[in-house]
This record gives C-alpha cells, structure tokens and sequence, in this order.
C-alpha cells in the first residue's frame, strides 16, 4: 500500500496570486512511521516540553506572528526550520516520492484549478502505482489522504466519477482502492511535509523563488527510463517555450 498525503497552497479567488498548487508525498506503508518521527524529531527541538503545540505550516513558520513561530524573531533561522523539514527526505528511501501539479489560474479562467490539480495527481499517482506493478510489485494499491478543506466534498464526487467513468484520458484509477481521506493536518506530520511541498513549489512558480525547491528537486516521481518527471506538472498557456523540469523533460 502506497499513500499520497496532498496539501495545497495559493487562493483560488485571490487575483494577485498566479498559481494553484497541489502537491505531496507518497509513502509506502513501511515507511510511514519513519517518516513522520523525522518531522517529530523537529518539533521536539522546536518545543522541547511540548512538541505537540508545534504544527508546521510553511506559510506560518516563515510569517512568524502566530504561536511558537513568534518565539523565534530571527527570519533566517524560521526558514531553515522550513528547510529542515523537506531535507527530512534527503534521508528516505527511494520509494518516498513526491508530486505536484502547478496551475496557472489564468491560462484556465473557465476551469477549476483544483480539480485540475486533483485530476492530474490522481492520475500520476495511479500510474506511479502501475508502473510498480509492472516492474514485479504484487499489485500495489494507493490511497489519497488530503488536509481537510471545503474541497472535501466535491474531491471525493471526483474520485468516484474517474472510477466509475474514467478521467479525461480516458483512463480509470484501478489502483486507487478508495475515494480520498480528510484529516486535520495538526494530526499528520506527513501533512504537515506536504504542506511544505505545496509551498515550495508554489514559491518556484508564483514567485520565482527556488530557496525551497531546491531541497526537493531530485525527489520528484520520474521514469528512469525515459527521464520524464511524472511527479511534477505545470499547467499553464503562457508560455510555450518554459525551461522548468516539468516542461523541459516532456519537450
């Protein structure tokens, strides 16, 4: 069993924003446990007599004005805190991946950025799970499991429409075994490393900004053999010649 933990990050209605973003990891239940307890591991040098007052949220952290983050003033150390918490993948075996897909809300004006997200992904992550399928795997199964969000309904209708009728490819999620689950993201260190995902890819698109990026690059979803990242998507019109790694392996 593989679960995809997903978070997003951008508004939907906020024009000033260019960018939805949806993004991830993807875990194989051995690994579940080891990775949450490295983002524990942070929490509990972050509040040492009670790390479970600590939820980290990139956006928060690097604010500062709210809870434990305004003990800490200096900027540069909230964001290595940031940092610190996507590198806990640095260590994770090669079967913890990542997604996300980037929508360019005004390439789409008559589309949905999150259920465009939610589309791709879903996708992606079923044909993550088949290609372990082909290359000897006993039928992986996935599960989504997403912070909770007034997404929560019509994701889940989503779902269960690409099951029954197939997406827009014309493919069907064989080896997704459920619609998607809602937790509290305060219960999820995995949710809450997502969260960090969507940030940083947000963060390269939206605004140019590769501090976060950086850390995840090599972690993306991608076919050895043909090289093309499938674990990270930029949906966008603008821009027929973009050089990002989404874009340039597909090219």
């Amino acid at each position: 069993m593989y679960i995809l933990y997903l978070d997003d990050f951008g508004s939907v209605a906020n024009p000033a924003e260019d960018y939805f973003v949806l993004g991830g990891v993807c875990v194989p239940e051995t690994s579940i446990r080891w990775l949450s307890h490295q983002v524990e591991c942070i929490a509990q040098e972050v509040a040492p007599a009670d790390p479970g007052v600590v939820e980290f949220h990139a956006s928060e952290i690097f604010g500062g004005r709210d809870g434990v983050w305004k003990t800490i003033p200096a900027k540069v150390d909230r964001i290595a805190i940031i940092k610190r918490v996507l590198k806990v993948l640095d260590n994770a075996y090669a079967d913890v991946v990542i997604f996300a897909c980037a929508v360019h809300k005004r390439s789409f004006p008559a589309q949905d950025p999150v259920q465009m997200a939610f589309e791709d992904l879903s996708s992606r992550f079923d044909l993550f799970l088949r290609r372990k399928a082909a290359s000897g795997e006993s039928s992986p199964k996935g599960l989504i499991v997403v912070d909770k969000s007034s997404y929560e309904s019509s994701l889940q209708n989503l779902t269960a429409v690409f099951r029954r009728e197939g997406n827009k490819w014309g493919s069907y999620l064989k080896s997704i075994c459920e619609v998607p689950m809602f937790v509290d993201s305060s219960a999820s260190r995995n949710i809450q490393l997502a969260d960090h995902i969507a940030y940083a890819v947000f963060r390269r698109y939206n605004a140019g900004d590769l501090t976060y990026y950086d850390c995840i690059e090599g972690r993306f979803d991608q076919d050895p053999t043909s090289g093309v990242i499938h674990g990270l998507v930029h949906r966008q019109l603008y821009k027929r010649n973009c050089t990002c790694p989404a874009c340039i392996t597909r090219r």
